[in-house]
């Protein structure tokens, strides 16, 4: 038996580009202030050696403290989010938290997980401050690490949810899904 498409919805619009497909910042003017929050990671792969140095110092490198070094950074880049990707609009964000620490090894390499998740009360939503703030927390812990080795790896920064205004979505598995209102 055949399985019947379901019809597929209209493609999506680019929300920053005008009538001429030029860029423009989206007009967030007539949105409602309402309490928006989003999460990302973002997660960085050390070699095995590396790894062992961080725990053993109590993740500390000759730079530094790592963890928490990054985690500075990562405050300090969602908050300046407007700064470095042009339509993002300036936001007072109200909380932004990095929560950061190694996932399961495997034999020739760790993990460390990254997490950031911020919230505001506003007319947009915080997707890009979080995934910021997950990325340059990484980018740090690689500035933190290198000379252990150039070996390690920033990988998989996505988004893992958001909430308010329109729609909020949840990260499940690899792919993202609408949340109910």
């Amino acid at each position: 038996m055949a399985r019947r498409s379901r019809p597929s919805a209209p493609p999506a619009r680019l929300t920053h580009l005008d009538g001429r497909a030029r860029p423009t910042m989206v007009d967030v003017g007539p949105k409602a202030v309402s309490e928006r929050s989003a999460e990302a990671e973002a997660r960085v792969r050390l070699p095995a050696a590396v790894a062992r140095v961080l725990r053993r110092s109590g993740n500390r490198s000759p730079k530094g403290p790592v963890f928490d070094t990054a985690i500075l950074a990562g405050v300090m880049a969602a908050k300046r989010t407007s700064e470095l990707i042009p339509f993002c609009h300036p936001l007072a964000l109200e909380h932004v938290r990095l929560e950061i620490g190694f996932a399961a090894a495997k034999a020739d390499a760790a993990v460390i997980v990254v997490r950031c998740r911020v919230a505001v009360h506003h007319r947009t939503g915080v997707e890009m401050e979080a995934l910021t703030g997950a990325s340059v927390a990484a980018l740090t812990i690689y500035d933190m690490c290198k000379a252990l080795s150039h070996e390690i790896r920033i990988e998989q920064v996505r988004l893992l949810s958001k909430a308010g205004g329109r729609r909020s979505v949840a990260a499940h598995g690899t792919a993202m899904r609408r949340v109910a209102a």
